[in-house]
């Protein structure tokens, strides 16, 4: 699968994982693009691939929780016909963790295996992969 990756995103490959680290605010749009970016892979893609979202680095977050809420329902019904895939967050801030949450929440009970973590080991170890691959 060849992808044109977005800034702060990376793909490995053998691990069939995709790992996304942004940086500085996360906004609406920063969520849409790479949510365009996924739906565009995941119809491409012969296989499907987990996720790993490292917000451990972000200065801020610019979203209210409707946003996350209608996000989180649209995800989940357009991946509910699909193979299931897991989504791993890494989240070190109480702020970024209530809208994680809520994710988490709305995907519940959906191909969509969503879960939050405060270590990266927890975060691999759930996903089946190394520490080291994740910081990569």
């Amino acid at each position: 699968m060849k992808m044109k990756l977005p800034p702060d995103v990376s793909f490995h490959h053998d691990l069939r994982l995709i790992v996304f680290r942004p940086r500085g605010v996360l906004n609406k749009k920063r969520i849409d693009k790479i949510i365009a970016f996924l739906t565009e892979e995941e119809e491409r893609a012969e296989e499907p691939f987990d996720r790993f979202t490292d917000l451990s680095r972000l200065d801020a977050i610019d979203l209210d929780f409707q946003y996350v809420f209608r996000v989180s329902l649209l995800r989940r019904l357009a991946y509910a016909q699909r193979p299931p895939v897991k989504s791993a967050f890494y989240v070190t801030n109480s702020v970024v963790a209530r809208f994680v949450k809520i994710h988490v929440i709305m995907t519940d009970h959906s191909p969509l295996k969503v879960a939050m973590f405060d270590t990266l080991g927890t975060a691999a170890k759930w996903l089946g992969v190394s520490t080291e691959e994740l910081e990569m």
